[in-house]
């Protein structure tokens, strides 16, 4: 809207303009006429160099008829704002001690036209105009069109609207505007609005300052509550992408506050606030917004909330009530900088009216502030006032002896970036003036002068300007015309006498080298709600350690649930977006925050499985030494020679080396005891079994050779041919574990699979055809046992030990045929165990089927251990 304002304006002035000229050319005169002036509030000083500035002296504005039956009169401006007058008395006295300064624009003397601009945006752009075209109504024409322009640089305007709509036209001049107090982001566009400046940091820092506070205090839910204008748009726009995952937070509800101070409208968002999960509330909005808002905040007893104010309505003295306080109490809100300007007191108590031009509006402003201030009427007074008992103003009145917000210096803010405004253009001037010719920036290394000054070249200096204010606060602009950003964070205060404060907690700033940083004094802050400490305002509470974020759809980033991690993933952090694994070896504890070291399982001498194996090994160990003993000892009894001592000697060692290999299948896996276990196992089990062999092959022999012509069978059966046959049938078996260990050797292994907390320790066999051919080759001489033993069961007792060893290789078949499948089937350290209790059960077998008999005969038995017992001729 502001755009097509402008613009028709623009061309308007080009009408006026060709008009000018048309009328110029006709009447063959040497002068232009302006077609029209307006009738502004103003004030005014000559000067070599004269500033424009453009303040808010009145609030409200009341425009005429339009029905152009007659000429339009001029807005009819009301309601005198004492802050923009001293806003404008501030830019008076910037100039007077500029002037005073024989440092700063020596042999220069500064002027300047101040308008009023009513808020509003007609009568703003009529200001600013005024201010561009001078105020002259007749300029003559020289033969060259040279010397300074009107004014060289504007102080405003203090609206973003309003200085858009003119920056936007006095732009196209590269007219040099430093504003105090427009803060919308939109005017840092250095392509719409080249010769913009402004000494109040833009809208975009004061939304990052804000989230800066809500960071601090663990707000990431709040509602934003903003004005229908580029103040409050470009505001919502800028939150809205800076406070999602950079900023942390969310907004719960975004709404326009209505100009008009809608009633239905106001009582629909207040609604909403109520029935809102925020406890915060951030109003980006004018101060006429916030009292329309406060009215029916206050109608409908809405308590508890945090608000946060922008810098248009903190330091807003007339929200600043008892009737508000308990609403708006603890408020939070950024503030412009306040500085110090010395004399400035002084200097307004100095003002005083001007009689002489009493019903011009040449200096009315002055005048107007003395009717308002004594509430008294200058000559002639309006019709009736005098009847009524109204006083008439003299002049002589004295500011120090009534009671006025004008003098009170105690808080400059606006004021201070007006001061600083008025600064910044006469320190570009100055360096400009400075210039040594030949040396210069523009073209041929000239220089500007006063004689022939363009309103761009000042806007060159303007850029490079860098100074320090009284207050020790550097001033200068960036690429963008945005000053150096500080702001103050403000808490207004409910003293216990009934009384309001509001103090200064804090400030935020941004440097160069710093980036953004926030100060704050939690220890000065004053909070309103019972606990004294800063409100809870969130959607949803942090997830804790052990959770992750599951985002709700359909719902803003800052509503989620928190879902435990599962086993083996961890979240170490609040509000953690992934569960992440746990290394191989390690697990997630219970609160599932940190990995702890996996349990480790395998077959342990320490637990009561490992206990039990162990036990059972050594005392097999122990029985097989037992017996051999006793054989050893009752070497030369028949029944010992009768049953083949040296080979019964060594099966007994044989089997005493089955019980002890199963002690490898113990412990915790080597890569040694991996090898050694089965190879250990399976060389021992052949050797045992092998003798058996030969034991069944040298029964089957003696009972042939006791047969007539069967004498040349046992030459075949000596004792060299036995160990002979047990020492070739054992080879083969090493040889076979050789190969294996060589080819593909078992190796200790971390299983995983079995249990995810777990790490099992187990020994992997490498070759699974190498185990299988070891475990058969045992088969085949278990078998072969079996066979000529059964095959020699009925043979004559006298002679027969085959009966016992059928049984015995019974009990051994039935043994490892019963382990494949549980062994195959068992897990980890089960696997270990069912393969040593297999050598264990086997083992005894052999042992008690092969020598209880004999043990019992020699033990209890003497009297049958005889060789006519032996030989069947005893009784």
């Amino acid at each position: 809207m502001w755009r097509f304002f402008a613009s028709s304006l623009v061309l308007f002035l080009l009408m006026c303009s060709c008009f000018s000229s048309a009328v110029s050319s006709s009447l063959y005169s040497s002068s232009c006429l302006l077609q029209g002036q307006f009738h502004l509030n103003g004030m005014h000083k000559t000067g070599d160099v004269v500033l424009g500035g453009l303040f808010g002296i009145h609030f409200f504005s009341t425009y005429p008829d339009l029905s152009f039956t007659s000429e339009p009169q001029q807005p009819i401006c009301h309601g005198f704002h004492i802050s923009g007058f001293r806003h404008a008395q501030t830019m008076a006295f910037a100039i007077d001690e500029i002037n005073r300064n024989s440092n700063l624009l020596p042999n220069v003397t500064l002027g300047y036209s101040l308008y009023d601009n009513c808020v509003q945006l007609g009568v703003g752009f009529r200001a600013a105009l005024s201010v561009a075209s001078g105020r002259e109504e007749q300029v003559i024409l020289h033969d060259t069109c040279v010397g300074t322009p009107p004014v060289l640089g504007i102080v405003g305007d203090s609206s973003s609207t309003r200085s858009i709509a003119i920056s936007s036209v006095l732009g196209l001049y590269r007219v040099p505007t430093v504003s105090y107090f427009a803060t919308c982001s939109c005017l840092s566009d250095r392509q719409m609005f080249p010769s913009f400046f402004r000494t109040i940091p833009s809208d975009a820092f004061q939304v990052h300052a804000i989230i800066q506070i809500l960071k601090r205090f663990g707000w990431t839910w709040a509602g934003l509550l903003i004005s229908d204008n580029d103040y409050g748009v470009h505001a919502a726009s800028s939150f809205q992408s800076d406070l999602g995952p950079s900023g942390g937070g969310c907004l719960a509800y975004t709404e326009i506050l209505p100009a008009d101070g809608d009633q239905s409208e106001l009582k629909r968002i207040v609604d909403m606030m109520k029935n809102s999960t925020a406890h915060v509330v951030i109003v980006f909005a004018n101060q006429g917004h916030v009292i329309n808002l406060m009215e029916e905040v206050v109608r409908q007893n809405v308590t508890g909330l945090q608000w946060i104010a922008s810098e248009s309505w903190t330091s807003a003295a007339v929200l600043q009530t008892p009737r508000l306080m308990p609403y708006l109490g603890g408020t939070l809100g950024i503030a412009i900088r306040r500085g110090e300007i010395p004399g400035l007191r002084d200097f307004l108590l100095q003002i005083r009216p001007d009689l002489h031009h009493n019903n011009s509006y040449e200096n009315s402003m002055v005048n107007q502030f003395w009717e308002h201030t004594f509430q008294c009427r200058f000559a002639p007074p309006p019709a009736g006032w005098v009847e009524a008992g109204g006083a008439l103003c003299t002049g002589q009145e004295d500011l120090e002896n009534v009671e006025t917000e004008f003098l009170d210096i105690s808080n400059l803010r606006p004021e201070y970036n007006v001061y600083k405004a008025v600064y910044a253009l006469a320190y570009a001037l100055d360096n400009m003036l400075r210039c040594e010719p030949g040396r210069g920036p523009f073209s041929g290394h000239s220089c500007g002068n006063l004689q022939r000054l363009e309103p761009w070249q000042l806007v060159y200096y303007l850029e490079k300007v860098n100074f320090t204010t009284s207050s020790g606060d550097q001033v200068s602009f960036d690429e963008n015309g945005d000053v150096l950003p500080i702001y103050d964070i403000m808490n207004w205060q409910w003293l216990p006498d009934g009384r309001t404060k509001v103090q200064t907690v804090g400030e935020v700033k941004k440097s160069a080298f710093k980036g953004e940083e926030l100060t704050l004094d939690e220890d000065k802050i004053f909070w309103k709600f019972e606990s004294k400490e800063p409100p809870r305002s969130v959607c949803s509470e942090s997830c804790p350690p052990g959770t992750r974020v599951a985002r709700k759809k359909g719902e803003p980033e800052c509503c989620f649930d928190c879902i435990p991690c599962s086993d083996g993933k961890i979240s170490n952090k609040t509000d953690s977006m992934e569960c992440t694994s746990c290394p191989e070896d390690f697990w997630s504890s219970p609160q599932r925050d940190h990995c702890v070291p996996k349990k480790t399982e395998f077959l342990s001498y320490h637990e009561s499985l490992g206990i039990c194996l162990t036990a059972t090994s050594l005392l097999g160990t122990f029985i097989c030494a037992v017996v051999l003993g006793i054989f050893i000892y009752y070497r030369r009894t028949p029944i010992v020679r009768a049953n083949n001592s040296g080979l019964s000697f060594q099966l007994l060692l044989s089997l005493k080396l089955c019980f002890l290999c199963s002690l490898l299948f113990i412990g915790r896996p080597r890569p040694w005891t991996c090898q050694l276990r089965h190879a250990a196992f399976g060389i021992s089990f052949v050797l045992c079994v092998s003798c058996i062999l030969v034991k069944t092959m040298v029964v089957l022999a003696v009972f042939k050779a006791s047969k007539p012509g069967g004498e040349a069978s046992l030459k075949w059966f000596g004792a060299v041919q036995q160990r002979g046959t047990v020492l070739v049938l054992t080879s083969v078996q090493a040889v076979i574990c050789t190969v294996w260990i060589v080819s593909s050797s078992p190796a200790p292994h971390k299983n995983t699979q079995y249990h995810n907390d777990k790490v099992v320790y187990e020994c992997i066999v490498g070759s699974t055809v190498g185990f299988a051919v070891l475990l058969g080759y045992i088969g085949l001489l278990a078998i072969l046992s079996f066979l000529l033993a059964f095959l020699a069961r009925n043979l004559p007792d006298s002679f027969n030990e085959a009966k016992l060893i059928t049984f015995s290789m019974l009990i051994f078949c039935a043994v490892w045929v019963t382990f494949v499948p549980a062994y195959i089937s068992s897990p980890g350290k089960y696997a270990d165990a069912v393969e040593a209790f297999a050598i264990l059960a086997s083992s005894f077998g052999l042992l008690v089927a092969l020598f209880g008999p004999k043990c019992y005969i020699i033990l209890l038995r003497p009297e049958r251990n005889t060789k006519k017992a032996i030989m069947g001729r005893g009784t």
